[in-house]
């Protein structure tokens, strides 16, 4: 299999092109001949050679050495390289029919957890909705499969047994409705493990299920019980059964862990935003959901931009450090006594620079605040002027005709111009540009000119940061979260309990303390011991 080959970078465009391209030719015949001989082997190479000059001992094609061939770079070093290395290369590679790319490599990959993260999904979704049938098939089947089997051996069935089919009638459409609006709800996230609780009541469901089979297999089937009175008080005691169940399922699920015991802390690792709620009993993975519930409604958006400026700072002040070896085994102090003054001088000095880093960033903080200051009045002003304008185009409408009318839409394409230079100088200094799109400042506008709004309304949504849940998703929705924790996550949280939150870009780390216990007493005043008398003097001062 011949081998491909890609040249790119500077060529010569001279008077001796033609023999360049003539020695190219036989370059590339030399190049298949010899990949011809290691055709047998199907891997990918790739070989980067950076541009030289050419000389005589290293062949070159259009001013750049042939791959195989030794370049004068790797005989210099890295330093031989120019500094648009990465505009002037040379790349040769090697591809064969049973190869992948890396899109292909990362498809595959992905597939096969996507199809994972499915099953898991679904599994326990089709797992319940089995057993669900199965609950609501047995009462039936009870009553129906006596009067298939032997319905000439059947006591009838009167007025009181008549009474009971409508009560297990009612009894089956309310735990019909109960287990959909407890069960049958879309699922808020994918946990790491089985919810405890909803695998106990789902085996006590299917252990109580196959106690009343095998006894209705053993005392009614078997011996063809005659007495249907007798079967159909059966099959309500399995219903009444399966309703307590139910009962407990909302017990365990739902009101078990509304009363408040914990008190959990939240810090985001980046920027030590901090939260506190108050939790009841619950284990950690579901404690981790409800977090994350309460830190998209709750935190302020990541801004990983409002970070770079203390990280340039710190380098800024690190790139301004000297270190001076005074007392080294280069050092001539001894031969000029001037030079150990000098260096202990130049020390002392990086030292009060070290010192002043303080001013530097009370007078750079205040800088940007003078800066968001004159931007944040520029913007207001000019949205004033905007919904000013808005407000006697409205006034024009109502004269015109309805056919010269501007739609909403229309209106805020119109008057976004004469704001938009000034909201978008706003965001660059406030650092959020990348939180707002020219399209979703467009439909914010149209929302408050239909609702009638005031322009502080529509300017609430830039000036402060708001919420993560008030951007849009490809703003702040991660793919995936990682809970790591030292306990087990289906445990109970309890005091001490630390676990982490992990995305691509940040960790919350959320720490567990227990609600001490309130005592209070009573301490009864008598009404009696308000009242007090006040004399008045008749003489006064006059």
């Amino acid at each position: 299999m011949d081998t491909e080959s890609t040249h790119s970078g500077y060529s010569y465009h001279s008077s001796r092109s033609g023999r360049s391209n003539r020695h190219g030719e036989r370059s590339r015949e030399r190049h298949k001949a010899s990949s011809s001989k290691d055709s047998s082997r199907s891997e990918r190479s790739v070989i980067i050679n950076p541009p030289d000059t050419p000389s005589q001992n290293s062949p070159v094609h259009n001013g750049e050495p042939l791959p195989g061939e030794p370049s004068p770079a790797a005989e210099h070093g890295d330093d031989a390289q120019d500094d648009n290395w990465g505009e002037t290369t040379t790349a040769v590679t090697g591809t064969s029919e049973l190869s992948l790319s890396q899109e292909e490599v990362v498809g595959l990959g992905k597939g096969t957890e996507d199809r994972t993260q499915s099953c898991r999904r679904y599994v326990p979704l089709v797992l319940g909705l089995c057993l669900g049938l199965l609950v609501l098939a047995t009462p039936l089947a009870f009553l129906v499969l006596p009067a298939m089997m032997w319905p000439d051996r059947l006591q009838t069935c009167g007025a009181a047994c008549e009474g009971l089919f409508l009560s297990i009638s009612f009894k089956l459409l309310i735990l019909l409705l109960a287990v959909w609006a407890l069960f049958l709800r879309p699922a808020r996230a994918g946990l790491p493990r089985v919810c405890v609780y909803r695998a106990l009541l789902a085996t006590l469901t299917l252990l109580l299920t196959m106690s009343y089979w095998l006894f209705y297999g053993v005392r009614i089937l078997e011996a063809q019980d005659e007495d249907y009175h007798g079967i159909v008080q059966f099959a309500v005691s399995l219903v009444d059964s399966l309703l307590f169940v139910h009962y407990l399922a909302v017990v365990l699920l739902e009101l078990r862990h509304l009363q408040p015991c914990y008190s959990v802390g939240v810090i985001r690792s980046t920027d030590g935003e901090t939260r506190h709620y108050n939790m009841g009993q619950l284990s950690i993975q579901r404690a981790a959901l409800s977090i994350l519930e309460f830190y998209y409604r709750d935190f302020p958006l990541h801004n990983p931009a409002l970070l770079s400026a203390s990280k340039h700072r710190a380098a800024k002040h690190l790139a301004g450090l000297k270190v001076y070896n005074v007392d080294g085994p280069g050092s001539t102090a001894g031969a000029q006594p001037g030079n150990g003054n000098q260096s202990r001088a130049m020390v002392t000095a990086a030292a009060k620079r070290k010192d002043s880093t303080h001013n530097e960033l009370y007078y750079e903080e205040a800088d940007h605040e003078r800066r968001v200051r004159k931007r944040r009045a520029r913007l207001v002003v000019a949205v004033e002027e905007a919904f000013t304008h808005v407000r006697r185009m409205k006034k024009e409408d109502e004269r015109a005709t309805p056919s010269e009318i501007m739609d909403v839409r229309e209106a805020a394409l119109a008057i976004f111009p004469s704001m938009a230079r000034a909201l978008q100088k706003y965001l660059r200094t406030t650092r959020r540009q990348h939180c707002h799109s020219m399209e979703s400042i467009q439909k914010h506008l149209a929302f408050c000119l239909v609702n009638n709004m005031s322009p502080k309304a529509f300017l609430e949504a830039y000036l402060a940061p708001g919420p993560t849940l008030q951007y849009g998703p490809e703003r702040w929705m991660a793919d995936q979260w990682t809970l790591v924790s030292e306990a087990a996550v289906t445990s109970g949280m309890k005091e001490g309990t630390e676990f982490l939150l992990r995305c691509l870009d940040f960790s919350l780390a959320v720490s567990v303390k227990s609600i001490p216990y309130i005592r209070m007493t009573e301490e009864y005043i008598d009404p009696k011991s308000h009242k007090f008398t006040l004399l008045l003097q008749s003489e006064t001062s006059v």
